[in-house]
């Protein structure tokens, strides 16, 4: 039980690190959607370059908002509903606007990002140690009936 509040932590970090790249090179390279995706997909680690797969590949039979909301609604992570909301909140600007208009949703879809990030770091703290001491003590117990 503990671990899921780390791992949630570590995806959404790596969610941030993902959309800083994706910022970057449509800011500089002005390369397609779909080939940004699947170069970012490389770059992550597997739940998050999932979506990013996922969503490229999907857009060569839907938009680029309906895709990205697709990949990231039946990814296999560890968001909470709330996180899943804020990233596909992204799906909005994707490919509707031009270059500063999908920058600034980044942008905006960043910085909800960061206060997600800060509440995961205090849900590990306040929980993890929570999960860890009761199930040192649920052992200890069974160890001490079984004896």
């Amino acid at each position: 039980m503990s671990k899921k509040f780390s791992n949630r932590l570590r995806d959404l970090k790596e969610m941030r690190k993902a959309l800083n790249f994706f910022e970057e090179k449509i800011k500089f390279t002005y390369e397609p959607i779909p080939d940004v995706f699947e170069e970012i997909s490389h770059k992550v680690k597997e739940n998050i370059g999932e979506i990013f797969h996922n969503s490229s590949k999907a857009m060569e039979n839907e938009s680029a908002g309906e895709s990205w909301e697709n990949a990231v609604e039946n990814s296999n992570n560890n968001f909470t509903k709330e996180d899943k909301d804020i990233i596909k909140g992204l799906a909005k600007m994707l490919g509707k606007t031009d270059i500063d208009g999908q920058v600034s949703e980044i942008k905006l879809t960043c910085k909800f990002l960061d206060v997600q990030i800060k509440d995961a770091e205090n849900e590990k703290l306040k929980n993890e140690k929570l999960y860890k001491t009761l199930g040192a003590t649920i052992g200890l117990a069974l160890v001490i009936i079984l004896i």
